[in-house]
C-alpha cells in the first residue's frame, strides 16, 4: 500500500504524520497541498471516501479562513461553491489528508492512523 499524504512541510501536524509513517515503514508520496492543491474534482472525491463533512476538510484555524471570513460562508455555500473556494488555494484546505484511493484521513491522529494505515 502506498499513500498519497498531501501536506504543508512547516505544518506541525503534517510533520508528526511523516514521522509516524516512517516509523511504521508505510511508503507514501508527499504533495506539497500549496504548491500542487487538489483540483476541486480530486476535492470531491476524497470528501466522498472519507465520509466526512465537507466543512472538515477546512482549514479553520489557519490565517486565510479567517480573512475571507469563511466561518458564515460555510453555513450558506453550495456543495459546489465550497469546492471552489477549497480548491483555491491550499492554504484553505485541513492537511494532512492522507489516502490510498479507498479511505482517506484528515488531520493526524495516532489512534485514527493505526486504524487506518497499519497493516
Amino acid at each position: 500500500m502506498s499513500l498519497t499524504l498531501y501536506e504543508y512541510p512547516k505544518c506541525g501536524t503534517c510533520q508528526k504524520a511523516k514521522k509516524w509513517l516512517k516509523d511504521y515503514n508505510i511508503p507514501f508520496n508527499a504533495i506539497h497541498i500549496v504548491d500542487e492543491p487538489p483540483s476541486k474534482e480530486e476535492l470531491r472525491r476524497l470528501i466522498e471516501l472519507s465520509g466526512l463533512e465537507m466543512k472538515k476538510f477546512f482549514n479553520t484555524s489557519g490565517k486565510k479562513y479567517r480573512e475571507l471570513g469563511l466561518k458564515d460562508k460555510i453555513k450558506t455555500a453550495s456543495n459546489d461553491e465550497l469546492l471552489e473556494i477549497l480548491a483555491s488555494d491550499g492554504m484553505l484546505i485541513k492537511r494532512p489528508i492522507a489516502t490510498d484511493g479507498k479511505k482517506v484521513t484528515v488531520g493526524f491522529n495516532e489512534e485514527l492512523y493505526s486504524k487506518s494505515w497499519s497493516n
